[in-house]
Formats: C-alpha cells, sequence, structure tokens
C-alpha cells in the first residue's frame, strides 16, 4: 500500500516534469560573470513567477569558489592562489569550497517553489534534485551511482559531484560541478583540507576521495536535459551586469569571511 507521503512526492515529481523548463548553455568570459549570471537567473524566477531553466556552463581557467559562509582562510590555500593568480570566488550558495577549471562541467536549475511540495524545504529539495540527477547520469556509467553526504553524487565511494543550494520566497537555485576530465591534482595545491566533511569520506586526502567521470560532455548535457525536459532554448539571458560590478568583483564580497 503507497503511503500518503509517497503520493505526494510523486504528485509533485509529475508537477515538475509537466513544466517547459528552458535550457541555457552559455559560458561567460569569467567564472565571476558566470556566477553572476547563475543568481540573475534566480533573481529573474522570483521576480518573474517561474521562469524556470536548466543552465551549463564550462570554466576555462582554475578558479576557487567558497560556499557563501565559508571562511577563505580556512578552506583555501590562499598564498598559493595568490602566487599562481587563481581567483577566488563567493558564490551565494551553501556548501563547501571547491577548484574549478577545464575538464569540469557546471549545471544551474532555478526551480519556481510554489506548488511543489517536494521543494518546500531544504532537505526534501536535497532528496528530490539528487534522485533526478542520479537517475539521469545513470545510464552513462558503468558502475551504481549513490547520492552521500547531503548532496554528494558518488560511485566506489568517489565523489563526482559537488552541489548546493539557495532558497527565496518564490524561487530556488541548485546548482554543482561534474567531474569529468580534470586534473584533480591540482586541487590540493590550492584547497585546504576541508573543516567539515561527510562522514564518508573518512578524512581522505582530495585525490583519494574525488574521481573523474571520463565520459563525454556532450553526452553528459544531453542526459541531463532530458532527464528535466528541459526541451525550449531561452533565448535572452537575464542582465546580470550590476551583479557582476557590484558584487561578485569586488573583494568585500569574495573576502568577506
Amino acid at each position: 500500500m503507497k503511503t500518503a507521503a509517497f503520493v505526494k512526492l510523486r504528485a509533485s515529481y509529475i508537477t515538475i516534469l509537466h513544466k517547459q523548463m528552458k535550457c541555457l548553455d552559455l559560458t561567460l568570459p569569467t567564472p565571476a560573470a558566470n556566477l553572476a549570471l547563475d543568481e540573475a537567473l534566480l533573481d529573474a524566477c522570483e521576480e518573474d513567477a517561474g521562469l524556470e531553466v536548466l543552465r551549463f556552463w564550462e570554466p576555462k581557467e582554475y578558479f576557487v569558489v567558497v560556499g557563501y559562509a565559508n571562511e577563505v582562510k580556512k578552506e583555501a590555500n590562499v598564498g598559493a592562489c595568490t602566487k599562481d593568480n587563481v581567483p577566488i570566488l563567493r558564490r551565494c550558495t551553501g556548501g563547501g569550497t571547491v577548484l574549478q577549471g577545464a575538464g569540469c562541467l557546471n549545471y544551474t536549475l532555478i526551480l519556481q517553489i510554489a506548488g511543489n511540495p517536494a521543494l518546500q524545504n531544504i532537505t526534501g529539495t536535497n532528496r528530490f534534485i539528487m534522485e533526478r540527477q542520479r537517475r539521469a547520469l545513470a545510464p552513462l556509467l558503468s558502475a551504481p551511482i549513490r547520492v552521500q553526504g547531503h548532496t554528494d553524487l558518488t560511485m566506489r565511494d568517489l565523489k563526482f559531484s559537488d552541489n548546493a543550494q539557495r532558497r527565496k520566497r518564490n524561487a530556488l537555485i541548485f546548482h554543482g560541478t561534474l567531474l569529468l576530465d580534470f586534473n584533480l591534482s591540482q586541487i590540493e595545491k590550492y584547497l585546504a583540507m576541508p573543516s567539515r566533511e561527510p562522514d564518508y569520506r573518512q578524512n581522505r586526502r582530495h585525490t583519494d576521495f574525488l574521481m573523474n567521470l571520463n565520459i563525454p560532455i556532450a553526452g553528459v548535457k544531453s542526459a541531463l536535459t532530458s532527464g528535466w525536459l528541459a526541451g525550449e532554448v531561452l533565448d535572452q539571458a537575464p542582465d546580470f551586469q550590476k551583479l557582476l560590478t557590484e558584487k561578485y568583483e569586488q573583494t568585500e564580497w569574495n573576502l568577506k569571511f
């Protein structure tokens, strides 16, 4: 017999599937601009009563990005970053600190909260989106995918995707990085061991904890696009210039903790 909670979750799942989500495959010239556009998309959904979007972008240069509440000196090797001109940026979502660069694929989900029971709180949102991501990617891989920690995707207890969210009144952003063909050896150079870690990590070094999927990026994009039914292309991205110049390019924002 199906429980009331199962029926409620299934109803929300069907509701989301029947929405027409837009797709935006757009990489801007700088990491700061890409982070600014992510927040601009969230603001557009909040103000436009439901402009839901799946976005992809691919970083070309190394940069460190810390979660909203992270303390930079604890999470990043600031000296190495400064010496090698690796930018340290802060995103608007929570979660931990990551190093990005060529070989990473970023995705961004912008979802409307109203009318979706699965998205009414942080825990439910994590569960719903991570399971959806897991199912979309599973056919591409040779081993089972698990959701571990709060929002990690893993294979054989090695993490290949880190994710975070931010919630407003009407909309939320849920975004993350997929390691496809990234130089993992650089992570220990620019990142400290995390101040907080999930139990399953067991104090492993970055290079012993992370893995690349080593699958074509086009296949990953296609799987996620199909998984979220994001068929229609977003023909015009929202203006992000104010967020870029007044926030993401400002030391006061990026290094405030």
